[in-house]
């Protein structure tokens, strides 16, 4: 027999509790007994990402939101300012040009993060910028960006801030209203711990005054819709929503704010610390070398010279049923993506550990076997992660 772990940064882990509530029998969308979990879920995603702004679910992943913030605040040839530092900083440039915006691409190597002198720069030279999109936790590099730092300097000029949130909001601090961030795009199946197949997004007064005026063509996804229905007495959703998920995430917002923000935070800094240290140990090089740019949700680690990476994730998933990720656009195949994000906890890491070990012995790698584990279980002793 073998039990299968999932140690990607999206989808996760789910609980036993939230699967429960998943499961429960199908209620229509228009009815008193959902209309009432939608109000609760809403309330819950405003505290959840700490804004008193208009909150809208929309049933998509992460992407969808992310369409969502660009084709209802931006008219077609508006210029925009699109941080690039991955895979994810790419999608929003693509997103961008398909719908006929103006596209100023403030690229970085992957596994760099923004630095705020040179969003300033850009938008000194492009004052007719409109918007600055950028990404919170870089998914496919593991980079975190200093979304605070960077919307002091958007603040000075008239470009709304939109931020993608998928993978870092309730991993990582994010202040929606404190920083003054116009769009902020989150996803169920990440921190949430809930189903895959909802994304919110929060709406400051700024970004609705710009949806006004937007005159990019959009249907399944336009805000305007949404927020009208989202405004009736019960709020609705203008199409058939996500049920189910909708369900799971009021289960799944109730553990967030049971465990405690400042605790969530905390337990995702120290399992990112012990798979990154763990790696370190077995001899393997991390993609994002400075700590201090490292986000907690994902860890990516390079593939060393005479290791297969598709192999090595491979074998982890189907010999020892641990499933990690691969590398993403120009870095297929030459990093390895280790999610330490969600419903993850101490013995989850330690698997995924062992795995990689197991894996890494096959392929002919040299370390001392434990070495990873060991120095987990220093990590989450040193942290006083065991004594609580």
């Amino acid at each position: 027999m073998r039990k299968n772990y999932i140690m990607t940064p999206g989808p996760v882990p789910i609980s036993e509790e939230v699967l429960m509530e998943h499961g429960r029998p199908l209620m229509h969308h228009r009815s008193p007994e959902f209309s009432k979990i939608f109000i609760e879920v809403t309330d819950k995603l405003k505290k959840f990402m700490q804004t008193s702004n208009d909150v809208l679910i929309l049933t998509s992943s992460g992407t969808g939101a992310m369409e969502a913030a660009v084709t209802n605040t931006f008219s077609v040839g508006d210029k925009v300012l699109v941080i690039n530092a991955g895979n994810f900083g790419e999608r929003f440039k693509k997103i961008s040009a398909k719908f006929g915006l103006n596209v100023i691409a403030l690229d970085y190597e992957w596994g760099d993060n923004a630095n705020p002198a040179d969003v300033k720069k850009s938008l000194d030279e492009n004052p007719d910028i409109k918007g600055v999109m950028v990404q919170h936790s870089e998914t496919s590099t593991g980079v975190i960006n200093d979304i605070e730092a960077i919307s002091k300097v958007v603040k000075g000029y008239p470009a709304l801030m939109i931020v993608d949130a998928i993978s870092g909001i309730g991993a990582s601090e994010l202040k929606v209203d404190e920083w003054s961030l116009d769009i902020v795009c989150g996803g169920s199946q990440k921190a949430l711990s809930a189903p895959t197949g909802i994304s919110f997004i929060s709406l400051s007064p700024r970004a609705c005054e710009a949806i006004e005026k937007s005159n990019i063509p959009k249907f399944y996804f336009d805000l305007t819709a949404a927020k009208k229905y989202s405004e009736k007495t019960p709020p609705q959703t203008p199409w058939t929503p996500g049920i189910s998920i909708i369900v799971a995430m009021n289960k799944a917002l109730d553990m967030f704010f049971e465990e405690g923000r400042e605790n969530v935070y905390r337990r995702h800094r120290t399992l990112a610390l012990a798979v990154q240290r763990a790696c370190e140990k077995l001899g393997l090089e991390l993609l994002v070398k400075d700590p201090g740019k490292r986000g907690v949700s994902v860890t990516s680690i390079n593939v060393p010279e005479g290791i297969d990476g598709k192999l090595l994730t491979k074998t982890m998933r189907v010999k020892y049923g641990v499933t990690v990720a691969g590398g993403q656009g120009k870095l297929t195949g030459l990093i390895f993506r280790i999610g330490h994000l969600g419903y993850v906890g101490i013995f989850d890491v330690l698997i995924a550990i062992s795995a990689l070990e197991f894996a890494l012995k096959e392929q002919g790698w040299k370390f001392e076997l434990g070495a990873g584990v060991v120095e987990v279980e220093k990590v989450f002793m040193e942290n006083n992660y065991l004594n609580e």
